[in-house]
Parts: C-alpha cells; sequence; structure tokens
C-alpha cells in the first residue's frame, strides 16, 4: 500500500469518525434539505424584513450558501456541530467570498438567537421540542420560523406546503412574534 493510499484511507476515516461522533452527540446526522425543500424554503424567506436569517444546523452548506448570494445585504449564519460539513461550508464561503455569512461550529441550543428575524430548521422530532422549548424560555421575539419536514410539537403553522416529491414532505411556515419590526 502506497503512502497516498495510507493517507486517503486515514482521512476518509477521520472524516467518517467524524461524522458519526456528531450525530451520536446530536441524535441525527447531516442531512441536506432536497432541492426541492430548498427552493421553497428560499422563497418564504422573501419578504420576511432585512434582520438575521439564522440556520439551526447549517450542515454542507447546500442552503445557507444560496442564501447567503440570495441576500448580500442581509446577515445569514449557520450553526453547524459536525466538522465535516462545517469545514466544507467555510470552504465555500470563502470560494464564493461571502461575507454577509457567518459560520458557527457550536451548538445552537446553547447560543443567543432573539436577534435573528428568521430561524431555518430541519430537525427531528425531538430537536422540535426542544428548539419548542428554548423559544418559549427565552421569550424570543424571532417573527419567523421555517421548519423543513418536522412540525413545532404545540404551534399551529401559519402555512404548511406539501412538496411534490416521493414522500410528500411538508414545509411549515410559523409567524411567531408579529409585533417586531
Amino acid at each position: 500500500m502506497s503512502a497516498y493510499e495510507i493517507v486517503f484511507i486515514t482521512v476518509t476515516l477521520l472524516i467518517v469518525a467524524s461524522i458519526v461522533w456528531s450525530t451520536l452527540k446530536v441524535g441525527i446526522s447531516p442531512m441536506p434539505s432536497s432541492a426541492k425543500a430548498r427552493e421553497v424554503i428560499i422563497q418564504l424567506t422573501v419578504n420576511t424584513g432585512t434582520g438575521p436569517i439564522v440556520d439551526l444546523g447549517s450542515g454542507w452548506g447546500s442552503l445557507i450558501i444560496p442564501l447567503a448570494k440570495k441576500y448580500p445585504q442581509r446577515k445569514i449564519v449557520g450553526y453547524e456541530i459536525s466538522l465535516t460539513p462545517w469545514l466544507i461550508t467555510k470552504l465555500l464561503k470563502t470560494i464564493f467570498s461571502l461575507n454577509n455569512l457567518e459560520l458557527y461550529r457550536k451548538d445552537f441550543l446553547q447560543e443567543e438567537l432573539s436577534s435573528a428575524e428568521v430561524l431555518i430548521c430541519y430537525l427531528y422530532p425531538e430537536g422540535m421540542k426542544t428548539l419548542a422549548n428554548k423559544l418559549t424560555l427565552e421569550k424570543n421575539t424571532t417573527r419567523v420560523l421555517i421548519s423543513n419536514y418536522f412540525s413545532l410539537p404545540s404551534q399551529q403553522p401559519e402555512k404548511t406546503i406539501q412538496l411534490d416529491d416521493f414522500y410528500k414532505s411538508p414545509i411549515y411556515l410559523y409567524h411567531l412574534n408579529s409585533e417586531r419590526e
């Protein structure tokens, strides 16, 4: 086995181990939104003000990079715990010179989110419960929450869009605090 093969195998194993570790830590792997879901989510961000858009689990950057390109004058923030997807997104941010994009390798549950105009998430049922609790306890002033596939447990969405895909995946739109300007 050549040195290049050993390096390649070692790097591959480290990447896989990193993703497995973060999956075990947070309970879900970094899962990109489908192209149809991204299109709908981006459309739902239109007319949501000028404040920050925050992606809670920005993964590989497949949604947050297009958002940063669409809104060059708007602050776009991504949180991702998994090292490899976070690094890929950091690289894409640099390649596309997206100065409006801030990326954090942190657990968003430990962060202050009240400055966000829009929160976007693709979590899992338990993650949605935890997020709902966080928003309630912090008396969060976020105006809009857009969720891919999973709903907030005790809140009615203003709008549910059923995607035309195999799973008929839902995208949920919530208006949380309409009094914020």
